[in-house]
């Protein structure tokens, strides 16, 4: 069995498990550098059995699975692929998915991260800092301030729980949040639109699906207090981005912490990364040694448990780990 390790950006696959384990038939090679262009991506591929791929760093469409003849097994890592595997036409060409158990503290991390450095501008101050300055601006404390979740799912509520710990007054809306579930975890339910045009901060933790896809709106964005800011740790499609954009480069927000993308890696000319009111972060809410060594570690599992014969935690047709 060859196996491909994709985008492998950091150098550590091959360290954050133990792929010794593996039988001495099995070839593992790794790519650092990402392919986005599919046949280019088929190319690289072709001659390879299986692929192992962190999160959705490389898609894989129908377009590119019927033209691998030779794969079988495609790696998933974490709970969720649906949205960057085509689940259906794998089932068709008799590919087999297997996923990874995951841990979400980490990306609750970064989101904290991010709104504490946007309250205090702490960039700016580190920046001009390192330029021989001494303070040059004035923060603004959380403790009092509101803070507004979207989605207070398994993210969205040790968030909320955190910003009570820091003194926040925390309100929350998603389709079919009740008042009882909110206040169970400290929040208040309140409207899409009472909550934009409310919160000094809005954090976004719903999946991208069907449903969420540009669930935050232009007009929600425009409902905004001029000081407020927009953190998105999910997925950036959830997002109207063009209306982000032009409210950012207006200045018509506060600011905005990101750490997803519609396209990753982000381009080097994108605007994120110089506007002076945007903290972003190369998607590395995930990233961190203890989701790797999990990743990595549950992969050489997967692929051991194939070879004899008995898939363990096969992805199910909606894309999540179903053993």
């Amino acid at each position: 069995m060859r196996i491909a390790i994709l985008d492998d950006y950091q150098n550590v696959a091959l360290s954050s498990a133990d792929w010794s384990q593996l039988p001495e038939e099995c070839e593992v090679v790794v790519f650092r550098d990402h392919v986005s262009d599919p046949s280019q991506l088929v190319s690289r591929l072709a001659d390879f059995d299986a692929v192992s791929r962190m999160r959705e760093r490389t898609p894989l469409p129908r377009e590119v699975l019927e033209k691998l003849p030779r794969l079988k097994l495609i790696l998933a890592t974490g709970l969720r692929n649906a949205a960057s595997i085509d689940m259906v036409a794998a089932r068709e060409l008799g590919i087999t998915i297997c996923g990874t158990s995951s841990i979400s503290w980490p990306t609750v991390e970064i989101t904290w991260a991010m709104i504490l450095m946007l309250f205090r501008k702490i960039p700016a101050e580190v920046s001009f800092l390192r330029a021989g300055g001494w303070q040059q601006s004035v923060g603004r404390s959380i403790k009092g301030r509101t803070l507004g979740i979207v989605g207070l799912g398994n993210m969205g509520r040790p968030v909320a729980a955190v910003a009570i710990a820091f003194g926040m007054n925390v309100i929350a809306w998603s389709p079919n949040l009740t008042q009882s579930t909110a206040g169970e975890h400290g929040a208040r339910a309140v409207s899409k639109e009472f909550l934009f045009r409310n919160s000094d901060a809005i954090t976004i933790h719903m999946p991208l699906s069907s449903r969420s896809a540009g669930i935050v709106s232009s007009e929600d964005i425009g409902r905004m207090k001029k000081d407020a800011f927009l953190i998105n740790t999910s997925r950036m499609p959830i997002v109207d981005e063009a209306a982000l954009l032009e409210a950012l480069t207006e200045e018509r927000i506060g600011g905005a912490g990101i750490d997803v993308f519609n396209t990753e890696p982000l381009p080097i000319d994108h605007p994120y990364r110089y506007l002076r009111n945007v903290v972003a972060t190369p998607h590395i809410g995930y990233v961190v040694e203890e989701n790797y060594a999990l990743y990595y570690g549950e992969t050489v599992e997967n692929i051991i448990s194939y070879l004899q014969g008995n898939p363990i935690r096969m992805l199910d047709e909606n894309g999540r780990v179903s053993a």
